[in-house]
């Protein structure tokens, strides 16, 4: 009799921190534009408009990544297209911004997660395959 699955694998867990702590950096981000936006010289509407923009994405990401750490099959897809999203992004700090050592950082957290997300225990758990038979 084969055991119940305790949870999900590992690489999802892990992908699941990971996404989480892109959700708090968007956060901790609409906490600097709040903060800088008295000395902004931006309307101060465009900056609220990028705050609330950023902190829909936070709350968004933060409830992802709560959702791999806790077994929710439906967060590994949101996941993995935060992750191709961010590749441009990596891409313009490490070309165009000429910010190279924050682009790397930042290449290796996506790829490092996306590789997380789309490994053969993840995509096994997230089709359910690992569930005992009836």
């Amino acid at each position: 009799m084969a055991d119940k699955p305790t949870g999900p694998p590992l690489q999802v867990r892990a992908a699941g921190g990971l996404v989480t702590l892109e959700g708090l950096a968007a956060l901790a981000f609409v906490a600097v534009l709040g903060i800088g936006a008295a000395q902004s010289d931006l309307p101060l509407r465009a900056v609220l408009a990028e705050a609330g923009y950023f902190l829909i994405l936070g709350v968004a990401l933060v409830a992802v990544g709560v959702g791999l750490l806790t077994g929710r099959r439906w967060a590994r897809t949101p996941a993995i297209v935060v992750q191709l999203l961010l590749l441009p992004v990596v891409y313009s700090l490490i070309g165009p911004s000429q910010q190279l050592l924050l682009g790397i950082v930042a290449g290796v957290f996506v790829v490092a997660t996306f590789m997380l997300l789309i490994s053969d225990a993840s995509r096994i758990w997230s089709m359910g395959l690992d569930l005992p038979s009836p």
